[in-house]
């Protein structure tokens, strides 16, 4: 029987202590092995995240393989790496289960050929996205604690303040421009004769260029 591996690690996971796509690689080839499969390919993603298959250029190509029929089976080292996302787990296991391709993986000691296999791969997925789903909240109740507290939570520091040990503080000039913004505003202005104003009284963005309309509502609804 012909095989293919899966490999993947998203960008935060490669440092991590086992899941790097060497130790993947290496398990499978060893479980092709054992297991009298003529492994074809090991195909990868690198740094690329499994919740979603969309823009996984690894993935689809292992897929065009079990559509086209060029192999048997397809070896993953744990299910997650192949997807978190249930729907998209069931669908890849249907198309698999209808060319005859059977999954297998690893970790889980999972071979879909089998009814019971075929159970615990639907339980498996559904278990991967609970726990995506519980990263995914911890890190936006860490994030909003984090901004409660005026701490910088990643991208660029918004106008009107500056970084300072981690946490925002007013920044008094940008505030001056930000409020002159609004007096001009509440005056009636354009978005465009609101740059051109700031324009002719020196104000200008951080860059040091004239405020664009985009700019400027960008600010007024942060307000």
């Amino acid at each position: 029987m012909n095989a293919v591996g899966y490999i993947r690690v998203s960008t935060e996971e490669q440092s991590r202590e086992g899941v790097s796509l060497d130790m993947q690689a290496s398990k499978i080839r060893a479980y092709a092995t054992l297991n009298d499969l003529n492994l074809v390919d090991i195909i990868e993603d690198a740094g690329i995240s499994a919740k979603t298959i969309k823009g996984r250029s690894g993935i689809q190509r292992v897929l065009e393989l079990v559509r086209t029929k060029q192999v048997d089976a397809v070896i993953v080292y744990k299910l997650d790496r192949l997807a978190r996302n249930v729907i998209e787990c069931l669908e890849m296991a249907n198309l698999m289960d209808r060319g005859g391709v059977a999954l297998h993986s690893i970790t889980e000691k999972l071979d879909t050929q089998s009814a019971l296999g075929r159970f615990f791969f639907t339980l498996t997925a559904s278990l991967a996205e609970m726990e995506r789903g519980i990263i995914s909240e911890r890190t936006s109740a860490a994030l909003a604690q984090k901004r409660s507290r005026g701490e910088k939570t990643g991208g660029d520091v918004p106008y009107g303040y500056r970084s300072v040990d981690g946490k925002l503080e007013p920044n008094p000039a940008e505030q001056r421009a930000i409020g002159r913004i609004h007096e001009l505003r509440d005056l009636g202005y354009s978005y465009q004769r609101i740059g051109d104003a700031l324009t002719r009284e020196g104000i200008f963005t951080r860059k040091g260029t004239a405020f664009q309309p985009t700019q400027i509502i960008r600010i007024l609804k942060a307000a």
